[in-house]
């Protein structure tokens, strides 16, 4: 294993970091009464205004700090339960309006249980920088349920090699989608951010029945086009509680966000990883289709794919029982350097990396017979213990800048140099 060249820094898991969402009652009425959201209504129609004021006013004490615009969301949310109940209300007030809201919401804690599996990519933003550069962390977040949603993280990496993370904001808020009440079908969705939140308080949550228990684990590449546009696009695996699915995640300013299955036989699994352009004419993934190894794939549509070949099979000690890709390949003049990550005995997770031929990924280069990275002493310990874990590094001058889970609890950031890894390869 490489010298340790792992930063100060850590991020946790923060139950304080919560969000206001849709809290979903049934709409329909049995034919002889109304529906639950209904008689709620109701309920607060009928209040006097004293009691509306006080009511409103208990809720705000509670909620008002500790989320941005409070009051606007409820008339948000107010204007929503009135669309879809098909109600047409006289002058109510906005006492009234904002109760009525605030009854059809919640407040959800998305990462109370666990912070992990990061991938990093250049921030869209890179105003006013000369060799520093502007990043952005992409974390699964675990909350209530254990349901997994996206949030990010800006950050910037100095002239001089060092590691600054943007302070995080107050308030976090979640992307908004077109409002159903919760009846999404699957397929494409669009999502967007708020245009008065920071990408560090953003985060974006399941929406459709594929999604229903998490979108876990993007991995996050900065994609140039053919004709030199570049794209943000990520994997990541949709969970329904029952099955799971690849989809991509696809932006070029993080405003606009569109969540878009991918077809073929390639998608039930887990773990995809996008190569940051084409490479012969085709696009190509890197994924675990049998559990165990390796594949290359390749395609002529980006959300259409189909079982690759073999690319690797376990053979350290250290990567025994699977290998499996952290993030999309980086390219390096030597080559494609691929971030792996192995699992032994005791089902300890370790990361290695290989060297991939730059016009035929095909061709294993090299491999390094070591982990790179292995959880050792307090990184041991954790919600899933003995785990280190990265979906996806970047090149930073002659070092890969590596965020990394830890026993699934928090995310730690190293610094390797591509010389020694590449040294360490046979």
């Amino acid at each position: 294993m490489l010298h340790n060249y792992n930063h100060p820094l850590r991020l946790s898991a923060d139950p304080s970091r919560v969000v206001v969402r849709p809290f979903h009652l049934a709409w329909q009425s049995n034919g002889a009464e109304p529906g639950r959201a209904q008689r709620l209504v109701s309920a607060v129609l009928d209040m006097t205004p004293e009691e509306t004021r006080r009511q409103l006013a208990d809720v705000l004490a509670d909620f008002e700090a500790r989320h941005w615009q409070t009051r606007r969301v409820f008339m948000t949310r107010y204007e929503q339960i009135v669309t879809l109940l098909g109600l047409e209300l006289p002058d109510i007030g906005d006492e009234k309006r904002q109760l009525i809201g605030a009854y059809f919401c919640h407040e959800y804690s998305y990462a109370a249980a666990a912070l992990m599996n990061p991938s990093v990519v250049p921030h869209p933003d890179q105003t006013g920088l000369l060799e520093s550069t502007r990043i952005l962390v992409s974390l699964r977040a675990v909350g209530e349920g254990h349901i997994s949603s996206i949030a990010f993280r800006e950050g910037l990496i100095t002239a001089d090699g060092d590691l600054m993370l943007a302070p995080e904001p107050p308030f976090a808020t979640a992307t908004d989608a077109p409002d159903t009440d919760g009846e999404y079908q699957d397929g494409p969705v669009r999502v967007f951010r708020h245009p008065d939140s920071t990408l560090s308080g953003t985060v974006i949550f399941p929406i459709t029945p594929a999604q229903r228990n998490g979108l876990e684990d993007l991995r996050l590449t900065h994609f140039r086009h053919d004709d030199g546009r570049t794209e943000y696009i990520g994997t990541y695996t949709a969970y329904s509680g029952r099955e799971i699915q690849s989809e991509l995640m696809r932006t070029t300013d993080f405003r606009t966000i569109d969540l878009v299955p991918i077809s073929g036989a390639a998608a039930r699994n887990k773990g995809m990883a996008l190569f940051p352009r084409k490479v012969g004419g085709r696009y190509m993934m890197i994924g675990r289709q049998d559990g165990q190894n390796l594949f290359l794939l390749t395609s002529d549509k980006i959300d259409e794919w189909d079982d690759g070949e073999l690319l690797l099979r376990p053979v350290y000690p250290w990567e025994f029982v699977q290998i499996g890709n952290c993030g999309p390949p980086i390219e390096l003049d030597e080559g494609w350097l691929l971030l792996t990550h192995g699992v032994g005995a005791m089902r300890k997770y370790a990361i290695g990396a290989v060297l991939l031929d730059k016009e035929d990924p095909s061709k294993v280069l090299g491999r390094t017979r070591e982990p790179i990275l292995a959880a050792k002493d307090q990184d041991r310990e954790g919600y899933v213990p003995n785990v280190v874990y990265t979906c996806g590094a970047m090149r930073k001058g002659d070092k890969i800048f590596m965020p990394y889970g830890v026993a699934d609890s928090s995310v730690a950031f190293a610094f390797v140099p591509i010389r020694e890894m590449l040294a360490e390869m046979a």
